[in-house]
């Protein structure tokens, strides 16, 4: 457990400089560990207490965590800024109701650049799915998901997605969003034989992606992108347990929900699963020593 300290900014000019405050005190990406706006706009951050301790967590201990915040708020999954520094964030679809989702997104992008970094990944929250993408905090916001996109996974060549309701994965390169942005130019680039795609990973990791689908998960290599993807291995599952991360040789974690045609519904935070050098074969295995 990573005991956190919530920091509260009222607008997203009062959050940029919030951030750039806890920079200087030793705040990173891997510090971010929930992320959320209230239906009035404001924005929650919160982080380590211990701030010199950031270094030591991990992208999977933050999926791990309980939401500090009871009640009513929107959460991000994800944050990224992408060539050109046009930005993608993932959450909960809700955060349109808020009317400054875009500006805080973009700030923390900002943020991002200042410290080199791409992405921020946050906390397992329950919320039914969102995607945004947008040049910059003064343009036209683009909402994914009434395309049907969500769940984006950035690459080295492109943006990963799946769309709710088909059992494919699907890839648009930088090039094609530099020429078209991001409303058109999806491919398919994978089709699972386990029924629809329920969740993705939130990023890649050796060159491997998990995803989640309907009867089970299975595992691709990228590394051929944008020409190849190879389904490395498959194993079916009880309907509502998905991988959402991997902690590097050190096992997958694992949330549960409900099964939804549009996704998993009531996630709670992950528990990593699994031990030093397992892979998706072992996971059937490992789910039922952990009971």
């Amino acid at each position: 457990m990573i005991p956190t300290r919530t920091y509260h900014y009222r607008d997203p000019t009062a959050a940029v400089f919030g951030l750039r405050e806890l920079r200087k005190r030793g705040l990173t990406t891997r510090g971010i560990l929930f992320l959320a706006l209230d239906n009035r706009g404001e924005t929650y951050i919160a982080v380590p207490e211990d701030l010199d301790a950031v270094t030591r967590v991990r992208v999977g201990d933050k999926m791990g965590l309980e939401p500090p915040w009871e009640g009513r708020y929107y959460y991000f999954d994800s944050i990224h800024r992408l060539p050109g520094d046009t930005v993608l964030w993932n959450g909960d679809r809700r955060l349109d109701d808020t009317g400054s989702a875009s500006e805080v997104a973009t700030a923390v992008a900002t943020w991002l650049k200042g410290a080199s970094a791409r992405n921020v990944f946050c906390g397992c929250t329950p919320h039914q799915p969102g995607a945004w993408w947008t040049v910059d905090e003064r343009s036209a916001v683009v909402e994914l998901h009434q395309r049907g996109i969500v769940d984006c996974v950035v690459t080295t060549q492109g943006i990963l997605a799946r769309r709710i309701g088909e059992p494919a994965l699907f890839q648009l390169t930088f090039e094609q969003l530099a020429k078209q942005g991001p409303g058109v130019g999806w491919t398919p680039i994978f089709r699972s034989s386990l029924g629809n795609v329920l969740l993705i990973e939130r990023r890649v990791l050796n060159y491997q992606l998990v995803l989640t689908c309907e009867r089970g998960v299975c595992e691709l290599d990228i590394s051929g992108l944008p020409e190849q993807v190879v389904e490395t291995a498959r194993v079916e599952l009880e309907p509502g347990i998905g991988v959402v991360g991997r902690i590097d040789g050190e096992g997958f974690a694992v949330t549960r929900g409900e099964a939804q045609p549009w996704g998993l519904a009531n996630v709670g935070p992950a528990e990593l699963i699994g031990s030093p050098n397992q892979t998706v074969l072992d996971l059937p295995a490992a789910l039922a020593a952990a009971k």
